[in-house]
Formats: C-alpha cells, sequence, structure tokens
C-alpha cells in the first residue's frame, strides 16, 4: 500500500446535512485504500450516522460550531473559531491532515483559510481554480472569483500557480497557458490584460496569447486565466447554458408521442453524453496560493460530488501540489529578478 493520506472533511456545512459527507466518506475510503479522513463536526451529530458502521479509516474530530452561508465574514473567522470549517482548516496547519475539504461560505472558508494556513511566499492573493469540461477533456481555469480587483501582477501569479496545477493534476509536461479576453489580437483589451499579456510572454510559461470565451470550450489551452469577476461571470454563464440545453433536450424529446419514441431511442446517448458534462464530476475547486490544500465543494454537494472533491484533495496532496506551486513561484520570481 502506498503512503497514507488524511483528509479533514468538513461535514456540517453542506446543504444535504452530514450524512451526505458521511456517505462520500465511506465511498471515498473504499475506492482509495490510502485514504482516511477526519470527518469534523458535532459529535452529537455524527455518531448516530457512524454507530452501526465501523472503519478503521474513518474518524472524529468534534466542532461545536457551524458556519452558516449569511454569516458576515468577520461573524466566520472570529466569532466562530470552533466551527466545523475552521476546525478542518486547523487539521492542515497542524498537520493532523494533508488537506481539506468543505461544502461551506465559499467567502469565509477563503478568509478562514488565508488566515490559518497563510499564503505561498511570493503570492499576493489566493484564486479559486477549478477544471472546466471542453472538447479536449476538460481546462483548468481561475480565478473563479475570490479576486474581483486585480492587478497584472496578481494575473501573472494566477497563471503561474495554474500551470503547476494542471502540470501536477492533469500531467501536462508544459501546460498551455491562455488569458481571457475579448479577442485574441495584441490591441484588442483593456489595460490590466494587455499589461498581464506582457508579463507573461516575458515568463518562461508556455503562454499562447489571448483566448476569447469560445476558446474555454473549444480551445486548444490547458490554462485559462481571468480576474474573478470575469471568471466567475464565465462560470456561472456556462453553467446556465448547460442547463438551457438541458432543459430545451427534454422539451423537444416530450414534445410529442413520435418525440418520445426517438427520446427513447437515443437514450443511450444522452446518457453517455450527460455522464460528460455532469458537474458533479468536476465538482472541487481549489484555493491555490495557501500553504496547504483547501478544496471547495458546491453547497449542494450529492455524495459523488462531494467524493470527487476528496479525491482532487486527495491527488494533491499525493503529488505535493503545494511545493510544487511554490518552487513554480520561486522560478519565476527569480527570473523576474534577473531581468
Amino acid at each position: 500500500m502506498s503512503e497514507t493520506v488524511t483528509i479533514a472533511l468538513d461535514a456540517m456545512s453542506g446543504d444535504l446535512g452530514a450524512s451526505t459527507a458521511v456517505e462520500a466518506a465511506f465511498s471515498a475510503t473504499r475506492r482509495f485504500d490510502d485514504l482516511r479522513i477526519i470527518l469534523v463536526g458535532d459529535e452529537a451529530v455524527l455518531a448516530p450516522l457512524l454507530e452501526s458502521r465501523q472503519s478503521d479509516v474513518i474518524t472524529t474530530q468534534h466542532a461545536s460550531e457551524v458556519v452558516t452561508m449569511d454569516d458576515p465574514l468577520a461573524q466566520a473567522l472570529r466569532g466562530k473559531r470552533d466551527s466545523s470549517m475552521r476546525v478542518a482548516v486547523d487539521q492542515v496547519r497542524n498537520g493532523t491532515a494533508a488537506a481539506c475539504v468543505s461544502c461551506g461560505n465559499t467567502g469565509a472558508l477563503m478568509a478562514i483559510a488565508r488566515f490559518v494556513l497563510k499564503t505561498i511566499a511570493g503570492v499576493d492573493r489566493p484564486a479559486i481554480i477549478t477544471a472546466i469540461p471542453n472538447i479536449h477533456g476538460h481546462v483548468q481555469m481561475l480565478d473563479l472569483g475570490a479576486n474581483v480587483d486585480c492587478t497584472a501582477e496578481h494575473l501573472y501569479q494566477f497563471a503561474v500557480m495554474g500551470s503547476a496545477l494542471a502540470a501536477v493534476v492533469d500531467n501536462t509536461e508544459s501546460p498551455r497557458v491562455g488569458l481571457l479576453n475579448i479577442g485574441s489580437e495584441d490591441i484588442k483589451g483593456n489595460e490590466l490584460v494587455k499589461e498581464a499579456g506582457k508579463l507573461l510572454e516575458e515568463s518562461s510559461l508556455d503562454y499562447i496569447g489571448y483566448v476569447e470565451g469560445d476558446q474555454i470550450y473549444m480551445g486548444d489551452v490547458d490554462v485559462v486565466v481571468a480576474d474573478g469577476f470575469v471568471g466567475n461571470v464565465s462560470l456561472k454563464t456556462s453553467e446556465g447554458v448547460a442547463k438551457l440545453v438541458k432543459s430545451y433536450l427534454k422539451q423537444e424529446f416530450t414534445r410529442s408521442p413520435l418525440s418520445k419514441v426517438m427520446g427513447l431511442a437515443a437514450s443511450p446517448v444522452l446518457k453517455r453524453l450527460a455522464k460528460r458534462i455532469d458537474p458533479d464530476r468536476y465538482n472541487g475547486a481549489s484555493l491555490l496560493g495557501l500553504r496547504g490544500i483547501v478544496i471547495k465543494s458546491h453547497g449542494s454537494a450529492g455524495v459523488l460530488a462531494l467524493e470527487n472533491a476528496v479525491k482532487i484533495a486527495r491527488l494533491e496532496a499525493k503529488k505535493g501540489l503545494i511545493s510544487r506551486i511554490e518552487s513554480a513561484i520561486e522560478a519565476q520570481l527569480t527570473k523576474s529578478g534577473d531581468q
């Protein structure tokens, strides 16, 4: 058996309750024999869910509070120091866990993780990155909402971190990095994007230039970089389009008896299509730039989606993502200093 990886799973912050976290933990540990999970949450809630299920690789850590979606950041950070979210992040800080996963409030998770774990030297701001399905498989995209106002240097740092993650997670030797813009021509874009483009051109990254929105899904690019405002709007727009297409297909295949027969005949193809674009398969966004691995899951994640977030945390821990980012940032800083 390979070296064991321990993941702290915030069991209290998801919309579907602690039972979903428990099921995801058992499913993930059955799938990976090198995985251990610490379920973080109220023992009074967790104990009944675990009393009839024995496991040597799943343990609990009590936390008396829960950060809600409505909690102000100050309350989440300072007023609830024994929240399941905070205790899960603490497990990473003290070395008990190699990574943590939470379905909770994104802003609160970022604030707590940044306060507890701090940022990697050379990184001004952490960023949120996740895989988005495209015609070639998927593309890694950041930032997805952590930083609404950015400088060119921030975008440059995002590119370095995103490239390091793609190399580790996707086994891509030299990830192709693109900067999201309103056009591919050099004259297009605002001053922020143009300045960031110049920094990336001078870097040792495999920078392919500006990419437009359609290239997120159709282009030959491994990492797409944007500020948090643009990135989040792009992500939410794509999620909306996916729901629209699904709705249209359902309407058309139920429009008439003949359509229903055609839908039944096309069912195997539609099931394969649904599987390829199933958001549960891509659940789990990494908070890059921290001195520890933190994965944000969708709040409404079911067992499969939450298990996928745990899978990402395990992979990043096993492949030493933090040290890879530290090395990449240090190399880029050294290169900049030599110029």
